[in-house]
Order: structure tokens, then sequence, then C-alpha cells
């Protein structure tokens, strides 16, 4: 038997799919999933794993210092401690045992980069602990089609050892820094304020100086000094068509300069052209799309960067695009481009476009500044049909194709006009921009300007001048960094990887460093950049991350190796943590401070001071209390399982303070902390009876917005009755009462419609409805679509094709 190793499930069933004579078999080997298929007169088995099937830790204890507790002096212990490796999906590693004990050959499918070499090299191991003679064998693709897979089994190889290692040695080395910034962190802020946000504060060594990019920006912006400016712009009128013109002067330094511009032209009647003149300009089409640049543009289209990646991850499994992360912007002479542009022709939006290509004499792609030999530049592999993707997916996907057409076509030629025009002697230039000849652009319209028509005019014209208006205007400081800005600002500077950038720049948001998109940073994230910027501001900088990816690339050129770059990684650390060991006062009360900042909602009522978001460990979970304490004792509950947010406006209904309050898979809201506020309360509707006693069943509200059905007997019960109740909706009582459960039922009047259910959520018939329900489902996927389905899943989809299209013509 052979056995097949990929990287995912979903790779590791189109690998047998593509492999297979006949159809492959799905099963299990314990609870993993596998795939059984004949080939070559052979057994084969293809498995896949879940990424990282191992992981790395410290030990428990080392001489004698408990590393497993969060300690400020244990830590210089853990700067040295040995990195071990374990498994981290067990059942995986059991099945792939189970596997290799009758395998007679290995084969590793692993993505072809450092992080899949190292998931490589560990199955690998695995394999060889049960069965250390086994024949294992490296197979390399950058794209999960019949052809490539077909051609990367034909050319099975070795795993680079050097590749893992340098895949190992970021992990090493990743682990070791981030783990003892973020007890440091944590430690300090524990320390001033009993855990100032209720989080660990992490950093790290690629993290920190990303994190430093955005708040360095946000300093610069708040130390611009904006000055202010006038501008004037005038209306003319020819041949029937009116246009704009700005003055000569494009910025008036004062008031009284454009006041007198205006003066001057007041009254005019016509001005006279006094030069027209046309130029041309080419355009060349763009690069091909290595990660940095997708990510780009995907971030463009209003995709983040990591959800942009995701999506990537799954057409590349899907067989629709090429390997998703790669440095290289050129095309390898081995890429048939003709045959790709014959696959894409399947799809009728591209029809048009493919076809002129192919009609071109030859074809010659365009080359970016980057030329790697592991990966093509990312490209269509195969035809998708929008019927079968998520809008989202196929806006990528359409990104995808659009790109790898566009550097295949002819420039583009755009004829810009600019004519001088002067009225009572103050000189107007109207400026016009029309496309020649669109080239690329007729398939790749991203980013495209409006054309600014100017009508025919010529030296000695005399438009209609229709008047000037004066405008105030003010600087602008340096704009923040968009997400797609910041992924290329990192691979400018040696941050990350190009398969880590997009995780790097949600870490920050989800450790609320920073928000919004533009980013910008919170106190919290301004304050960790400044504690360790004034004690240790090496490690926020690029050069010393540059430096060790520089030695990690090293390792995967075999011109160094993984031990010497692990221990100077840990002296370095070593010379940064002999420093902040002895600020922990300071930086810890920096951070409380800051976290005082970001949790501020408003005032408190009784005595004035800041009301604050704060964490219970006790609870383990959130309030807003005043900063008073113990003095004031003033507090406000918070709903569970949430993330909120302060509100600069307050309560519509009572004027009092308001928080956001956001909870997975619901809409946000705003709270009112006001505990009788009118926006909390409903009417105490009687629904039905209690099944315990008999009593009235009465609607009541909690003090965070939630509402419930309550026995107006509870507080005098030995079983008291409560039932919790949707958020939103008009509740209407039935007078039915549910036969499984007893309890009442209710309609609730939603957006959506109107909705009968039995109130008690343990209901036997809810659980019964809602088994069946997922049944019914299941069966739908599993039988054929029958043709009312489908005509309507294809006007849906086609639909979001359409958008897609039009919504890139929209962004010009």
């Amino acid at each position: 038997m052979i056995l097949v190793v990929s990287e995912k499930n979903i790779a590791a069933r189109r690998i047998a799919e593509i492999l297979a004579v006949g159809k492959p078999t799905t099963d299990k080997v314990y609870s993993t999933p596998v795939y059984r298929f004949r080939r070559d007169g052979e057994d084969w088995v293809s498995i896949g794993l879940k990424g990282h099937i191992m992981k790395v830790d410290f030990p428990l204890e080392l001489d004698g210092t408990d590393l497993k507790k969060w300690k400020l002096d244990s830590l210089p212990a853990l700067v040295n401690a040995p990195v071990l490796k374990e498994g981290a999906e067990k059942g995986i590693i059991q099945s792939i045992k189970n596997l290799a004990k009758k395998a007679d050959a290995v084969i590793i499918a692993t993505d072809y980069d450092r992080e899949g070499e190292l998931i490589g090299a560990d199955a690998r191991d695995v394999v060889r602990s049960v069965h250390p003679d086994v024949p294992v064998s490296r197979v390399r693709f950058s794209a999960i089609t019949n052809d490539e897979i077909e051609r990367a089994f034909a050319e099975q190889g070795e795993l680079s050892e050097d590749l893992a290692d340098a895949g190992a040695t970021r992990q090493d080395i990743d682990l070791v820094w981030g783990a003892v910034l973020t007890r440091y962190l944590t430690l300090a802020s524990t320390a001033a304020a009993k855990r100032a946000w209720g989080d660990v504060l992490s950093a790290g060594r690629v993290q920190t100086p990303t994190l430093k990019l955005v708040v360095d920006r946000e300093r610069e912006r708040d130390a611009f000094v904006p000055e202010d400016y006038w501008t004037v712009k005038a209306r003319f009128e020819s041949a029937g068509t009116e246009f704009g013109a700005s003055h000569a002067t494009e910025r008036f330094t004062s008031e009284g300069g454009a006041k007198q511009a205006m003066d001057a032209a007041e009254g005019a009647a016509t001005g006279t052209v006094t030069a027209a003149t046309k130029t041309r300009r080419t355009v060349k089409p763009p690069t091909p799309f290595n990660t940095t640049a997708l990510q780009a543009a995907a971030a463009a289209e209003g995709l983040t960067p990591a959800r942009a990646m995701r999506i990537a991850e799954s057409l590349y499994m899907s067989g629709l695009i090429s390997y998703p992360r790669v440095d290289n912007t050129v095309y390898p002479p081995s890429l048939d481009l003709r045959a790709l542009l014959k696959t894409l022709d399947a799809v009728p939006h591209y029809h048009e476009h493919v076809q002129a290509l192919l009609k071109k004499g030859s074809l010659t792609p365009t080359r970016g500044a980057k030329e790697t030999t592991d990966h093509p530049p990312i490209h269509p592999t195969g035809a998708a049909d929008p019927e079968k993707l998520k809008p989202e997916e196929f806006k990528l996907y359409n990104l995808v194709a659009r790109r790898f057409m566009a550097t295949l076509s002819e420039p583009a030629v755009l004829e810009s006009t600019k004519v001088e025009i002067d009225v009572a002697g103050e000189r107007f230039v109207a400026r016009g921009d029309v496309v020649i000849a669109a080239g690329f652009r007729t398939v790749y319209p991203y980013g495209m300007k409006k054309e600014e028509h100017l009508p025919a005019l010529a030296e000695g014209d005399t438009p209609a001048f229709l008047g000037a208006a004066m405008e105030a205007k003010q600087t602008q400081p340096p704009a923040r960094y968009s997400q797609g800005k910041m992924i290329q600002e990192m691979e400018k500077l040696g941050l990350g990887t190009k398969a880590t950038r997009h995780d790097i720049i949600q870490t920050l948001y989800d450790r609320k460093y920073v928000t919004g998109d533009p980013i910008a940073p919170t106190c919290k994230g301004i304050t960790v950049v400044s504690a360790l910027e004034a004690h240790a501001e090496r490690i926020t900088t690029p050069d010393m991350t540059a430096e060790l990816d520089a030695e990690m690339d090293q390792i995967a050129r075999a011109e160094a190796n993984r031990t010497d770059v692990v221990t100077h990684s840990r002296e370095l650390l070593a010379e940064v943590m002999e420093v902040l060991l002895g600020q922990v006062p300071e930086v810890g009360e920096k951070l409380k401070d800051a976290a005082d900042e970001d949790a501020k909602v408003g005032a408190c009522e009784k005595s004035g001071d800041d009301l604050l978001i704060k964490y219970s460990p006790k609870s383990r979970g959130y309030f807003v209390g005043c900063a008073g304490y113990p003095e004031c004792d003033v507090t406000y509950p918070l709903p569970k399982n949430a993330r909120y947010a302060a509100l600069d406006e307050p309560c519509s209904v009572c004027d009092f303070t308001q928080v956001r309050v956001m909870q997975f898979r619901k809409q946000p809201w705003n709270l009112c902390l006001r505990p009788d506020c009118p926006t909390k309360k409903g009417p105490e509707i009687v629904v039905g009876k209690c099944p315990v006693d008999g009593a009235d069943l009465k609607v009541n509200y909690s003090a965070t917005g939630s509402r419930f059905i309550r026995c107006v007997n509870y507080d005098s019960k030995e079983h008291p009755v409560s039932y919790p109740l949707p958020r939103l909706g008009d509740l209407e009582p039935t007078e039915e009462t549910c036969e499984p459960c007893g309890a009442p039922k209710v309609i609730v009047n939603t957006r959506k419609g109107p909705w009968k259910i039995c109130v008690d959520p343990q209901c036997p018939a809810r659980a019964e409805a809602k088994n069946a329900s997922g049944a019914k489902g299941a069966a739908k996927k599993s039988a054929p679509k029958q043709g009312g389905t489908k005509r309507k899943s294809a006007a849906k989809s086609s639909s979001a094709a359409k958008k897609s299209t039009k919504g890139s013509k929209k962004t010009s």
C-alpha cells in the first residue's frame, strides 16, 4: 500500500480523485477521513492533516523553576528553556501510525514552502517512529490540477532538511520571543492594576515592530500642524458642454489673494483660450500577482488580507487558482499560457477577452521585479462556475483571472488635454483624460479613474464663463495605513513572510491594539509600543527582525544551522529582558493608565469620576464600574460573551451613557447603562400559566437588555420557572401550550416574519424539530438538484457574478 500525506483533508480528497483509476472510496481510520483508490495495480491511501500535527512548548520545569506558572522571576529561565515538540493532533497522528505500519512507501504531498516542508518532515518522523525503514519521498506542485499533480507524482524527490529546519527555526524563535514578552507585559500590567484589560497582552518579534508602524503614523498625524489655504475653481461652457477649471495658483496661502482673483473675474462673461495642448501616455499592464500584490488588490475590493488568504487557500484546494503564497512575479517558460486562456474560455464573462488574446500572434506577459523558482505567480488554473462559489469567492477568483489576462494584454493609451483660459487677467487651467486605446483595461478595470472629457477647444476660443467659487481648506496629515498598504510596507521592511503578514495584522486587531480600516492604534496599542520603546527600543524596530529572518533564509540555503540561529535569538532576547525586568513598575503603570483610557465610557453621576469597562477575575466577566472605587461603588452589568466599545452619543431616550455591544452572530446594538431606561423595558404581558403551580407567566426585562418569561411566584418556589426570550421582536401570547413540556407558545414578530415558538429551550419537541431539519438538509445536499432549485441558485449566482464584474468597473 502507498500512503500519500497531504496538508489538509480537501487536498487529500482532490489528489485521490486525480490519481485514482476509477473513483476513490471514502473511509475513516479512527476518526480521520481517508481516501482509498487503485493505481498502477496497487492500493493507495490518501490522508489529510490539519496543518501542523506537532506543536512546540516548554518543559513544565527547568532546574527547579516552575515554567508553567506565569511569574516574572521565571522569565530569565524561559529565555533559555529547551523547546519540546509534542503531538498537537493526536487523532491524526494515531491514524498515520496505523497506516504507516502497513505502507510499502510514503509520499509527502504538503505545500511547497517552509511551513509545508516542516509539516511534511513532522509527518515523516511520525511514520518512521513505527516503520523506520519505509521509503519516504516528496512531491512538489503549484496547483491541484490533473496535469500538475500527475507531473509531481512522476517526478518524486526528497524532503529538504534545510527548508524544514528554516521553518522549525522560525517556530522555535517565535515561541520563545512571544512567550517571554507576552508574559512580561501581562504580568507587569497585573502588578499595576489586577489585570488591566482582562486580556493577555501579547508581543512578538514581528508583531511589535508592525504595531510600531501604526503607532508612529498616528504620532505623525498628531504632530501634524495643518496649514490654511484657499482654492478658486471656475465653471465654463462651450458648445453646450459644461466643464470645470482650477485657478493656475492651485493653493492661495492667504484668503486675500483668493478674493482678489475672485474679484478680478467677477462680472466677466467669457474667457479666452490662451493655450490648448494634448499629450499621450502609455500605461503598462500590471505585473503578475504575488501574495503581497494579491492582498493589496483584494483589500481595495473590500477583502481584508486575512480573509483574502483564507479564500485564496480554498480556491487553491479546489483547483481554481495556483498556490497563493509566493514571492515570484515572473511566469516561468514552462507555464502554458495559451492552455490557461483556453481553460478560462469556459467562463462566459471571459470569452470575449480570451478570444481576443488567443488571436494574438504571440503572448508576451509582463514581468515583475521578483523572480523565484519555487512557484509561479498566482494565476487561474481552472474555470470557476459562479453558481458554485460564494460571492466573495468569485470576487477573488475574478480578480486573479482578470489580472492574469491583463498581464498578457496590450498597454492602455491615454490622452491628456490641458487648456489654459484667461478670464480678466486671471489664468485658469482645465484638464481632461480620455482613453484612446483601452488595452488591458478592458479586462482589468480595477483602480481606473473616471474619464474627464473636455469639449474641443483651440487657442483663441472664448468659452462662456459661468462663475467661480472660493473654498477654504487645510493641509491634511499623513494618511493612516489601510490593511493593503500595511502588507506592502511590511514586505518592504522585511517584517514577516508572505505566509504570515496577514495573520500578524489580524492579531493586532484580536489583541485590541488597533481598530478600524484604515488602521488606528488604541491607547493600549500605543502604550505597549511606548513602554517597550522606552526600555527596549530594539525590539520595536524592524532591524532585529530582519536580521533574524535573514539568518533563517541562510538556513534554507544551507549556509547556517538551526542551533546557532536560535542561540543568537536567545542572546538578543536576554539582553532585552535584562533591561525590562528592571523597569516593571514603570511599564506596568503606563499599561494601567492606557487601560483606563481605552476603557472609558462616560462619567459617573455619583462621583464625577470616569466610568470604565472593567474585568472581574472572580466572575470572569466584564462590567462598568466607577474609577473612584472603593470610595464610589457604582457598577452596571454588561451582557456576557460579548465585546464592548464606548459610544460618544448618549441614549436618545434618557440621555444616559451607552455602550456598544457586539456578540457573535448577532447584530451589534447599543445598551443604555441606566437600569430603568425605557429602552430596556417593554410590555410585561402574561403569556400563559406556569406548568409547576398554574400561576401567571409574565415577560420580564433585565438591566443588560435581555428579556425572559418568569413565573410570578419565582422567588418563593422551590422549583422556580424561567425561560429566555429572543432579544428582538414583538411578542404575542397564543394561549397555546406545548404538549411535550407544558410551556406556553408565543409568536415572535421580526423583520423576517412571525415565528411561533415554544419558550422552553429544553423542550423535547424543539430538539426533535432541529434534528429533523438537520437530516432534511443533509438529504438535500446528497440528492440531485431539482430544476426549480437549480434555476434559483443560477439566478442568484449569476447576479453575484455580474455584481462582481460591475463592482470592478464601478471602482474605476
